[in-house]
């Protein structure tokens, strides 16, 4: 599954005003619930039970925050982007702004890593954070994103 099928504009925020991780994560249990028709609760505690074990901060002012869950049948993918910065506990220190939010069916756990290894592989290049941090729309923010994965699996 390419990042093309795994995020999609509805599924991107920008702007979101938010002042903590605790915060957000809610926010983002709040929109993955909607999609899901599960329990916000639910959602927010596997988030924080996966940032228990490690903050998924990746750097460069970009977390993504993953778990995988039970009795969903399809991978749920939200990206936002934050007024201001937030900490959410990065090696290198730097607050965050860019959340790439995935929740994996427990159930069909081997596309899993591959999906966060695309993810990975596609913000490498400061270019992409910064066309990220400089996108007018959820649209242009995704090809942003879908151009990050091709020029990564062409290289």
């Amino acid at each position: 599954m390419g990042l093309t099928d795994l995020f999609s504009t509805d599924g991107a925020f920008l702007d979101l005003d938010l002042t903590s991780k605790s915060s957000l994560l809610h926010a983002l249990s709040d929109e993955a619930s909607r999609r899901l028709s599960r329990p916000r609760e639910e959602i927010f505690e596997a988030l924080q039970d996966r940032e228990r074990l490690g903050p998924t901060a990746l750097g460069r002012g970009v977390a993504l925050p993953h778990t995988q869950l039970a009795e969903i049948d399809n991978p749920v993918a939200i990206f936002a982007r934050l007024r201001r910065p937030i900490e959410f506990g990065a090696k290198d220190g730097e607050s965050v702004d860019l959340v790439f939010l995935v929740l994996w069916p427990a159930k069909s756990p081997e596309g899993f890593l591959p999906a966060l290894a695309r993810i990975c592989r596609a913000l490498r290049e400061d270019q992409t954070l910064r066309r990220l941090r400089l996108a007018k729309s959820p649209d242009e923010a995704l090809a942003v994103l879908h151009q990050a994965e091709h020029q990564a699996a062409s290289a």
